[in-house]
Formats: structure tokens, C-alpha cells, sequence
């Protein structure tokens, strides 16, 4: 029996912020399937602590909010995209109020007799503009747009259905402009590969942080979009703008878990291991520092003492206000037999957000028609050299929109093809699945010692050549056999982390994120001027 063929006015492939929103949009008018490679509420916008910076103080403004963007993302912002998304953003932020989400208020009445948001600061940021729900400000966020997504009967989620690749019309023989008319998805409870058909697809994947041996990121983070859409031929763009979050917790048995900068914003301070604060050599702004300055910071700090990590203090503030400010941070810390309300917190940066992606306009069009990218998995221009402090649920939220009002003004047609069946050829079951996990833990660590915070030329090329023969192996072993998720996540990871040294070597400067040590300092004739990769047919 051959697998279904799924027929949806949209496919939407990720349940994040960007997903979710963009299909409760359409779905008023259109019938969407919701593709999510795990359970829907796993995603990188579950495990986003701080929370979604948007104008909304009365000493705030757009324009300030703007100056911290273009400030953070060190020349290499596009100036009107900017201002798009942040003047967008207040108005979607209340509607995701109106949609069941929570945010945090002030505990005291205001002088005008009314309660405000309790807004929180981080780093690069010169007002308090974050909206937050605690410290679990993602999870939330997912709880309101899953529930509204539950009763939408226009909508239809496919949980543990991994997508493959695009059925786009270059593939399929076609000549003229490429367009994306479907694609192939593994539903993993049968091993079967299933046909999505539809109008168009929106690529709402999110990032990449698994590509690194430490990750703040959840294990579905293995750039599976960007992998996807650079294979069937959109650009890609930036991608050796990878922020480290500064502060990860330090523990043997705490997996990747990321102390939210919002620790920060209310006077957390970085010290070395004997105590003392470092900060103010690096940046006026000492421990609120954009994160790119305080992740090498860290990182310098760490090379100069031999320790395996940093303190994050932040014992003087009374300890009531600590545990009702991050009850999440708290809990799990003491879990770990830590009391964060009187001794300090270990840390070390992990990758976290990958700033470059597929390039797309604000409204999601990427270069193959019917194919829509938003949120982390795309690079619109907002983020620039290096992401400001939770603008990311931001362009998420606002993009998503901007997406579906274009969508619904002038919908696109079915592609008048027959989708083909996967062809499964003479693959067989793999015998050797060591295979698959000793390669994905060499991609890793090659990827963490010689493509980190730090680089340098001769690390990037030894990079290029392990992951080029890795890649070698990995093809071969793909069309050998039967695919599977893990085998699916592989041969993403492989790709993305070639994106990402090959738009390293192409930039011949240091910048945001990017340090190279053979050329330290920024190159103004390389402001403004993207590192762009395609696929040679």
C-alpha cells in the first residue's frame, strides 16, 4: 500500500511562536497542517526564559528600541526592516494577550490606579522593555497558541512527523522560476514517508544550537529548515553569526540549562572563581553588555584562569524577590543542590541563536515561490552582526503576521502536479546505527573547538575538511538506507555546520559574532554586505 498523499491549503513545518501564529491567522480561511517532528509544545519558543521585548513604558519609545537593535547588531542590521518589526510589535503583543497569554504584572497599583507589566531589562537594551511571564516566558507563550490551535477545527497538528526534504518544481523536471509544491514528511510511528501537497509552505523550524557540543538549546534544534531550504536552492545567509548565550548552568547532571540574562538585567553580576567582577574591562555596560562581548568575555576569562567556569552573582538582592523573579531558575538550581539566594551561579556560554538563516523578507517570500520562512530559521535583516536580547519571539510574532495577511490578500494556486511517491529504491535497514551517533558526535565537537566564540582561519579550514569527509559518509550512508530521524537530523546537522564554516571563511573580518583572531577588528567595506551561500545545482 502506498503512503497518503495529505492535501492542505498550507503546511506549516514547526510549532513555535512563528508556526502557530501564522496558522491561527489562516486557518479562519484555510485548511493547515501543522508539521512538528516532535510533540507540538517542544520547540525553541518552550525553553525561551526572558521573555518578548516590545514598547510598551511610558519612557520607552520604538525609536530607542531601534538604536539598541541596529547598536547590538554591530553594522550589519537593515535599518527599515528594523523599524518595521519593532513598530509592529506592540499591537501583536496585545493580540497574543487577547489569545490567552500572560504576562507578568507589576505587584503594586500604579499612581493612575491601574497595573502595568512588569517589564524586565537585558543586555544591549537601555530601557526596560521586556515582557515576561516569570521566568518561563516561552512555555506560556506556547500554552495560549496551543490551546487557541486545539479549537480551530481548520487546523490539523502531525506530531512525531519529521519533514524530509521540499518537492519543488526544479526537482520534478520542470523549467522555468522554481516553486515549492510540496513535501516529503516521515511519520516515525510507521517509518513511512508521507506526500504533503499544498498551496505553499512555511518554514518556521527555528535554529541550529545541537550543531554545538554545548547547547542551551532542546534536542530538536538540528537546523532542519535551513538544511532543507539550502538543498532546494534558496539562499542562505549569515550563517557565522552564531550567539553563544553567555550563561548556561555549570553541572554535570544539568543539561544545557540556560540562566535567562534577565538575572542580569536585575543586577546579577559576573565574577571570576576567586569572586572578582571582570566585566568592566570589556564594556561600559559591565555585566548588561550585548551578548556577543559578554560570552568572549567569559570565554577570555575562562583561557586566562584555566576554570572551567564563571560565577553569576546575584545573592545581594533579598532573596523573596529572587525566588518570586525566577522560580524556574530557583527550582532547578536547588535541584542540583544549588541556593541561588546565597551562593553564586556557575556558568559557561553555549550556542543558543543562530542570527543568519534563509533569506526572506519580513513577510516570509523566500526565492522559491510558495516557500515562506520566518522566525529563527530565516534572516530578514533584523538581527544584524548579533541578536539583541530577546527581539527574537518578536520577529517571530510579527513576521508570522506580516505573512499571513500577504498570504490571505492573494492566496496561491495548488501546483498542477502529480506529486510522486517517495521512491525508497534499494535502501535497506542500517546495520550499523554506531555510525550515525559516532558522526554526530564528531560534527559537535568539531564544530565546538574549532568554530566557537573564538576562531581562527586555520581552525575554520580544519574544519571544513573534517565535516567535507564526513559529509561524504554520510550521503553515501543516507541513500543507502531506510531513513529514519536520527539518520534525518545527521545528515541536517552536516549541512548546516558547512554553512556555517563556509560563511565564516568568507567573512575576512571579526564582527558581532563572528571573531576571527587573523583579523580582529571589523572591516567597514564588509558593513551591510551579507555572506550569501546557494546550492550549485
Amino acid at each position: 500500500m502506498s503512503p497518503p498523499t495529505h492535501h492542505f491549503d498550507f503546511v506549516v513545518i514547526g510549532s513555535g511562536i512563528a508556526g502557530l501564529s501564522f496558522a491561527l491567522k489562516v486557518a479562519s480561511r484555510f485548511r493547515v497542517a501543522i508539521v512538528t517532528k516532535r510533540w507540538a509544545a517542544e520547540s525553541n519558543t518552550n525553553y525561551a526564559q526572558g521573555g518578548i521585548a516590545a514598547v510598551t513604558g511610558a519612557d520607552d519609545s520604538v525609536e530607542l528600541h531601534v538604536r539598541d537593535t541596529l547598536s547590538a547588531g554591530a553594522g550589519l542590521c537593515r535599518e527599515a526592516v528594523v523599524r518595521q518589526i519593532l513598530k509592529e510589535g506592540p499591537a501583536r503583543v496585545a493580540e497574543l494577550i487577547e489569545l490567552g497569554m500572560r504576562f507578568t504584572e507589576e505587584e503594586e497599583e500604579s499612581p493612575d490606579g491601574e497595573r502595568h507589566f512588569d517589564l524586565g531589562r537585558e543586555g544591549g537594551h537601555s530601557r526596560r522593555r521586556i515582557l515576561h511571564a516569570k521566568d518561563a516566558t516561552g512555555r506560556e507563550i506556547e500554552r495560549a497558541l496551543l490551546a487557541t490551535v486545539a479549537a480551530q477545527p481548520n487546523i490539523r497538528v502531525f506530531e512525531e512527523h519529521f519533514a524530509i526534504d521540499f518537492i519543488t518544481t526544479r526537482k520534478l523536471g520542470q523549467t522555468g522560476p522554481n516553486r515549492c509544491a510540496g513535501v516529503y514528511v516521515l511519520d516515525k510511528a510507521t517509518g513511512r514517508v508521507e506526500t504533503f501537497a499544498s498551496r505553499a509552505i512555511l518554514l518556521a523550524t527555528g535554529g541550529c544550537g545541537k550543531v554545538y557540543l554545548y547547547t542551551t538549546n532542546p534536542d530538536v534544534a538540528t537546523g532542519d529548515g535551513v538544511a532543507m531550504a539550502y538543498r532546494a536552492g534558496a539562499r542562505v545567509a549569515n550563517m557565522e553569526f552564531v550567539q553563544f548565550h553567555p550563561t548556561c548552568l555549570y553541572h554535570p547532571k544539568a543539561k544545557s540549562f540556560l540562566v535567562t540574562e534577565a538575572v542580569r538585567g536585575e543586577g546579577g553580576v559576573l565574577r571570576s572563581v576567586e569572586g572578582t567582577e571582570f566585566m568592566e574591562q570589556h564594556h561600559p555596560l559591565k555585566s548588561l553588555a550585548p551578548r556577543d562581548v559578554v560570552a568572549r568575555a567569559i570565554d577570555s576569562e575562562m583561557k586566562r584562569t584555566g576554570a572551567a567556569h564563571v560565577l553569576l552573582d546575584i545573592t545581594h538582592k533579598p532573596a523573596r524577590f529572587i525566588i518570586d523573579r525566577f522560580p524556574n531558575i530557583y527550582q532547578t538550581c536547588l535541584k542540583f543542590g544549588l541556593d541561588i539566594t546565597k551562593e553564586p551561579i556557575p556558568v559557561v556560554p553555549a550556542a543558543h541563536y543562530q542570527c543568519g538563516g534563509v533569506m526572506a523578507t519580513v513577510d516570509g517570500e523566500t526565492d522559491i515561490a510558495g516557500l515562506l520562512a520566518v522566525g529563527e530559521v530565516s534572516c530578514t535583516g533584523l538581527h544584524g552582526a548579533n541578536r539583541l536580547a530577546s527581539n527574537s519571539l518578536l520577529e517571530g510574532l510579527v513576521c508570522a503576521h506580516l505573512a499571513a495577511e500577504k498570504i490571505i490578500a492573494a492566496p496561491p494556486e495548488f501546483c498542477d502536479l502529480a506529486m510522486p511517491d517517495w521512491q525508497l529504491g534499494k535502501a535497506q535497514n542500517a546495520d550499523e546505527l554506531v555510525v550515525v551517533s559516532h558522526n554526530w558526535d564528531e560534527i559537535r565537537r568539531t564544530m565546538w573547538d574549532y568554530v566557537g566564540i573564538v576562531r581562527t582561519t586555520k581552525r575554520l579550514e580544519r574544519a571544513q575538511k573534517r565535516i567535507a569527509n564526513l559529509q561524504e559518509e554520510i550521503q553515501q550512508y543516507y541513500w543507502d538506507f531506510v531513513v529514519t530521524s536520527d539518520l534525518l537530523e545527521l545528515r541536517n546537522i552536516a549541512t548546516v555546520a558547512e554553512l556555517i564554516v563556509a560563511s565564516a571563511l568568507q567573512r575576512p573580518e571579526s564582527r558581532g559574532l563572528h571573531h576571527n583572531l587573523d583579523f580582529s577588528k571589523p572591516d567597514q567595506s564588509w558593513a551591510q554586505r551579507d555572506t550569501i551561500l546557494t546550492r550549485v545545482a
